[in-house]
């Protein structure tokens, strides 16, 4: 009877397919996972654990999710699940930013601009929560486990109310003033913006030189600039002090020019009249006037404090000022100050009793009464203003420069500096007679305190922190959180019942939602007081909505925990949520309410490119999850360095598509080879295994340590990297590559296979795990092969813990460097042998004798493996001679001249020697029918 020697391989198989089919296959694991409610059983499995909160930095809700949201969301679902299976109790609460400006353009659009209030909060609120269940559904597909059935939502009542009283807080700190004063204005929006809604595009923009006149002296007495030049001038010169504005169209709000105190300013004689300049910049200015001249006489800039100039086309004296905001990068060293229009003017003004009154509306347009420009648009006005000075002899020089200014990010225009009532949070105390701590110290203190992933997100942070202005919180719209105070209609001042109102209108809001505010009767609500007080009809910046989630969500779910471990988000937010978190959190507690903060950059094309609609270079998360799988998006995040920019193309995804498929082929091969192990019947004491199976045991749990500090310090690329070299070296190009020969021909029960199966069974159960943040689809489906029970899964468990042995560290440390030692010599003659195939000298290298001649120590780690020594080469026999030094090693290749095992592929001598068996060699034929091979190595 001829026999079929294959049959008697231990050739397992595994239901677990070498096609990973994820687009098809992770839905149904999805459904699965619902049905069972898994994330429930976590919850119930982390009792009582150490409590680990990542706080979820809200996304807006708005249009279909991209890229960078899912490299956000996976991020965080990374952390979540490791920290999970490194024994805490780590709850996710996704949330969503729902009040503001594009929900509210968006009806605008579909519906018209002229709704009424009611009416549009209604169609908005409807509008978020179709965008909260769209996005919802594909923050779910990335296999991200969360509490989706209860996410907290900004326009919750709940949490509406929850922001009215954190508000009330702020105030009762003392941070919260009202005052006028610039702030940034899109024109579009109609509203203020926060410091993160506007971003910086270059825009063309006339630069003009303009000559402030000099008011002469009265009659009978001399120039006023005689004294400070200390030279003589006529009394009826005409002098210029000469600005440089890049904004021509401020000039209307003109109230002062700004000299630096301690600067030097020239007396300049030209052929066309006086001017005065920083004495720096003299010769530049002149060269851009196309002038001769010279500086006849100078001064330090406090000299020229109150000089009195004419204002160049309205009918008002303004005088000269000192400021130390004044620099000599560009332009004259003399400053045109419209406190109206900008901080640093602002400031200097306060300094000065200056007026800050804008003449722009919000639509940016003048005020009617505005001279020269009344009724203009702000951007049209520049051509009018120009006309003018160059017509009266004030324009000095115009020419257009390409600069950086400030844009709305959302409109992608233009903004401008505009004073108006607002309400602010100050950076430093509003009663100048307070003893309490700056807002900004407490938050530089809280900065200084928070962890930083990458570190240097500490510096910009600080940067931000120290040089911000105070923040306006008050917005012009209607979707949005009310400031509800009512305010005095002569002064403006707050109702003395203000606390006491704004925790009982809380209370109507926890009910009704925002619409309690806005519908509310003041005469029934203040009675008496209604003659004398309004109802503000500001709303909140929504960066307050988001920024007091650590008061409305962290302090308000009994899941959570405050402060959080972690704020994870975009570099943008540094100057965004982890700063408007950062302040209201050191407003209300004096702390942050974080322990941390992580940082990832932006996703750009295979090029670096941003992406883009109009470059065509946009790749979308649900065409990879929908072609590819979840899991192969989630290997790109986790296997690429997000502390810089993010490099997304189809190439790129092929390579990640192949890193996949060599981690699920060796996943897969581990399972294969376990499907006959039973973990308690075919145990097996470590003592007994073979010196590499404990080798790779002692391997694998040194690798896990590593690893598992590598997701403590959120290093997901360099596990990956790891993780990949494993599958495909230590284990593919080495010990699996090795064990094949015994897993296969070894008796299936016998001490060689069941110790190899018991290595396996560790490995693959630490790997398992081990990829589970990443690779979470694909380890649950591992994981149901592996611990063949459907209701478990990997996530209700911690990493793996490895059997201990009587090994002490010094002896497992040996061990290590001993095989670390012979896989180098393994190498060398891994080299020889693929030479030789090259060559057509061998096919497979167990074609092979090798012959080596080997030295001191690699002579003794050689000779020590004994017979196993052509097991651990992969070779058919190996001879060893001693070498007399170590330039003498040398490896020999040459065929083998025996018949090769028909059951084994062994080139052996005493293949045919059994006459039952002609076409096996003697192990093989004890593995059938006698007592099994012994092997002591490998």
């Amino acid at each position: 009877m001829t026999i079929n020697y294959k049959d008697t391989l231990n050739l397992l198989d595994t239901p677990f397919p070498m096609r990973g089919d994820l687009a098809k296959r992770e839905p149904e694991m999805l459904k699965i996972w619902q049905e069972k409610e898994l994330y429930r059983k976590i919850r119930e499995a982390c009792q009582g654990r150490p409590k680990f909160v990542l706080h979820d930095g809200p996304p807006y809700a708005n249009g279909d999710i991209h890229i960078g949201h899912a490299v956000n969301k996976i991020l965080k679902d990374i952390i979540i699940k490791g920290k999970t299976l490194a024994g805490f109790d780590a709850p996710y609460v996704p949330g969503w930013d729902c009040h503001g400006l594009p929900i509210e353009h968006q009806i605008e659009k579909k519906h018209g601009k002229h709704l009424p209030a009611d009416q549009l909060r209604k169609l908005c609120r409807e509008f978020a929560s179709e965008q909260v269940a769209r996005q919802k559904a594909d923050f779910i597909r990335l296999g991200v486990l969360g509490d989706w059935e209860n996410p907290y939502l900004t326009m919750n009542y709940a949490t509406e109310a929850g922001i009215i009283r954190a508000l009330g807080k702020i105030r009762q700190n003392g941070h919260l003033y009202q005052g006028q004063k610039p702030v940034n204005w899109c024109i579009d929006c109609g509203s203020a913006l926060a410091e993160a809604e506007v971003e910086y595009e270059n825009k063309p923009s006339p630069a003009i030189d303009v000559g402030f006149d000099v008011i002469a002296a009265a009659e009978g007495q001399a120039h006023p600039l005689a004294y400070v030049f200390a030279t003589p001038i006529s009394a009826d010169a005409i002098i210029q002090a000469v600005i440089w504005t890049t904004t021509p169209w401020t000039l209307p709000a003109n109230q002062a020019v700004c000299v630096h105190p301690e600067l030097d300013y020239s007396l300049v004689k030209t052929d066309q009249g006086w001017l005065i300049l920083a004495t720096e910049l003299v010769q530049t200015c002149l060269a851009r006037y196309g002038l001769a001249g010279s500086a006849v006489a100078s001064c330090k800039g406090q000299a020229l404090e109150h000089l009195v100039l004419q204002h160049p086309f309205a009918s008002r004296e303004v005088p000269i000022i000192c400021g130390k905001h004044v620099t000599l990068e560009a332009g004259t060293g003399l400053v045109h100050t419209a406190p109206a229009h900008g901080l640093d003017d602002y400031f200097v003004g306060q300094q000065y009793d200056l007026p800050d009154d804008s003449p722009v509306g919000g639509d940016g347009k003048f005020a009617d009464s505005t001279p020269l420009v009344g009724g203009q648009f702000v951007w049209k006005a520049n051509d009018h203003i120009i006309t003018a000075l160059q017509n009266s002899g004030h324009l000095r020089h115009v020419e257009t420069i390409e600069h950086s200014y400030p844009h709305c990010w959302r409109h992608k225009t233009p903004i401008i500096f505009r004073a108006t009532p607002q309400w602010f949070i100050g950076m430093w105390p509003v009663d100048e007679s307070s003893t309490k701590t700056p807002l900004r110290e407490l938050a530089l203190a809280a900065v200084e305190s928070t962890r930083f992933y990458p570190a240097w997100g500490r510096a910009r942070l600080e940067a931000m922190i120290r040089n911000r202005p105070d923040w306006c919180v008050s917005r012009q719209r209607n979707w949005g959180v009310p400031m509800p105070f009512f305010v005095h209609q002569q002064t403006n001042v707050l109702h003395p019942c203000s606390d006491e109102f704004l925790e009982k209108i809380a209370q109507l809001v926890e009910q009704e939602g925002i619409e309690a505010w806005f519908s509310l009767d003041v005469a029934s609500f203040l009675g008496e007081d209604a003659r004398h007080y309004r109802k503000l009809t500001d709303t909140l910046d929504v960066w307050f909505d988001s920024g007091t989630t650590h008061a409305t969500v962290l302090k308000g779910n009994p899941q959570l925990d405050y402060p959080a471990d972690l704020y994870l988000e975009g570099s943008d937010q540094h100057r965004g949520w982890f700063q408007s978190s950062l302040l209201t959190g050191c407003a209300i507690d004096g702390k942050a309410p974080y322990r941390a903060l992580l940082t990832h950059g932006f996703v750009v094309d295979g090029q670096g490119y941003k992406m883009s609609k109009s470059k065509g270079n946009v790749i979308a998360p649900q065409k990879i999850v929908g072609t590819m799988g979840a899991d192969i998006l989630r290997l790109w995040v986790a296997s690429t360095d997000y502390s810089g920019e993010l490099f997304i193309s189809d190439e790129i995804l092929k390579r990640t598509v192949e890193t996949y498929r060599r981690i699920r082929n060796t996943l897969r091969f581990l399972l294969a080879n376990l499907a006959d192990f039973h973990p308690v019947n075919d145990a097996l004491p470590i003592a007994s295994w073979l010196e590499i199976d404990r080798y790779m045991l002692d391997y694998t749990e040194k690798l896990q340590n590593e690893l598992t500090r590598l997701y403590d310090a959120y290093d997901f690329h360099q596990i990956v990297s790891r993780l990949h070299n494993f599958c495909s070296e230590d284990l593919g190009g080495f010990y699996l590559d090795i064990l094949k020969d015994r897993l296969y021909t070894a008796a299936a029960s016998g001490i060689p296979r069941r110790t190899a199966q018991n290595a396996l069974h560790h490995i693959a159960h630490s790997l398992v795990r081990l990829f589970a943040p990443i690779l979470s689809f694909t380890a649950e489906e591992v994981w149901q092969q592996l611990s063949g029970n459907k209701d478990d899964s990997v996530l209700l468990h911690t990493w793996h813990s490895f059997p201990s042995s009587s090994d002490n560290a010094a002896a497992v440390e040996q061990r290590l460097y001993r095989w670390q030692q012979l896989r180098q010599l393994r190498a060398l003659v891994q080299k020889q042998l693929e030479e030789a195939r090259a060559q057509g000298e061998i096919g497979s290298s167990l074609a092979a004798i090798v012959e080596i001649h080997a030295a001191g120590e690699n002579y003794a780690l050689l000779d020590s493996l004994g017979e196993d020594l052509r097991f651990v080469l992969i070779t058919s026999e190996v001879i060893l001679h001693p070498a007399a030094t170590m330039d003498s090693e040398t490896i020999i290749v040459r065929p083998s001249p025996h018949r090769k095992c028909e059951r084994c592929w062994h080139y052996r001598q005493d293949v045919g020697a059994h006459t039952d068996h002609p076409s096996l060699c003697g192990r093989c034929i004890n593995n059938l029918s006698g007592a099994g091979e012994i092997r002591h190595h490998a």
